[in-house]
């Protein structure tokens, strides 16, 4: 039973149904991978580094010999391995340029009954795949407001209703200020960002409407495609206008429970912005439990921050919501009726 080599498109298509088999490193998976594959490292890290050196200093026939050496001895536990991920033995497989190493492991699973679809270009050309694909025209609606204007409670809302949203900062894990880590997981690298955000982005039916957060091209160390921002800075945006004691509010109610020393080791990350004195002042409210004066505080700088920012962006179309209600669906609702009539 022979492998044969699919496109990226067909892979992407299979993929929905068949596992994905990754044979690179476990470094080179865990800096970036297609979502839902599963690591079959044919070299461990430093094996992995012992053949690209003997490659390089010695030629390709030496470093082949050695990754036979390698190999050997792990190719039982390989094939039990593989029969376990893919029991309808059928499955993709990918390395990083579609070379020695995927060849090697689908030659190994045919061996043993399954069938392998190896993608062409490997995981490189997905990379490709990827990045260009962030350049498609698409129809956002970008939800914009100050800090504290419940931004991410709206998306959820509207994803309620079966709308269709991305969720950026629960990509990144971040919530975006320097407070924005504070009971998150870790952040993924940009590059596994880009990969899960993709993946979000080629089940969307971008014809229609897709709501999304307005955002730092950075958000905290995780960037944001530039083609996909530049989309953002000049979609339809909508900028809800809460009234400052709510979004203090929202923001103690977010916050508060915190660990202190997190939040006060934000206030110093940006204590000259602030000024000397105000970030001490914002400490002692901190320590002290003042959230609220806390919050009103660093509100100042970061509502001077957006302000910046917004008047940065030229928009296609901006439109202004005074929100007077603190019921969430209510928003969503007008959100709705309002771009029905579009």
């Amino acid at each position: 039973m022979a492998d044969y080599r699919i496109g990226i498109s067909e892979f992407l298509e299979k993929s929905r149904h068949l596992p994905v088999i990754d044979v690179r490193s476990p470094a080179e998976f865990d800096h970036g991978h297609i979502p839902g594959a599963i690591n079959l490292p044919l070299f461990s890290n430093e094996e992995r580094s012992v053949v690209g050196t003997l490659y390089l200093r010695k030629g390709s026939s030496e470093a082949m010999m050695k990754g036979l050496q390698l190999i050997g001895p792990k190719m039982k536990k390989f094939a039990q391995t593989a029969l376990s991920i893919a029991p309808e033995k059928e499955a993709l497989l990918h390395c990083w340029r579609g070379g020695m190493r995927s060849n090697s492991m689908a030659w190994l699973l045919n061996t043993v009954g399954i069938k392998t679809s190896t993608l062409e270009g490997g995981y490189k050309s997905y990379r490709r795949y990827v990045q260009e694909y962030f350049s498609r025209p698409i129809n956002l609606i970008v939800i914009g407001g100050m800090t504290g204007s419940g931004k991410t409670e709206v998306l959820e809302a509207l994803e309620m209703q079966g709308k269709q949203v991305i969720h950026l900062e629960r990509l990144t894990s971040h919530k975006g200020s320097v407070f924005g880590g504070i009971g998150m997981a870790p952040q993924p690298s940009t590059e596994q960002f880009e990969n899960d955000f993709f993946m979000r982005l080629n089940r969307l039916n971008q014809d229609e409407p897709v709501f999304v957060e307005d955002e730092s091209l950075a958000i905290g160390k995780v960037f944001i495609p530039g083609p996909f921002f530049d989309q953002m800075s000049s979609a339809v945006f909508i900028n809800l206008l809460i009234p400052l004691n709510r979004r203090i509010k929202n923001l103690v109610s977010a916050y508060a429970n915190g660990d202190r020393n997190d939040l006060i080791a934000g206030v110093k990350r940006i204590e000259k912005r602030l000024g000397l004195k105000n970030a001490a002042f914002i400490m002692d409210c901190v320590r002290n439990g003042e959230m609220a004066l806390a919050v009103e505080m660093v509100l100042k700088y970061y509502d001077k921050v957006y302000a910046r920012s917004m008047a940065m962006h030229k928009r296609k179309k901006s439109i202004e919501i005074i929100v007077d209600t603190e019921n969430t669906n209510e928003i969503v609702d007008y959100i709705v009726n309002m771009i029905s009539d579009w």
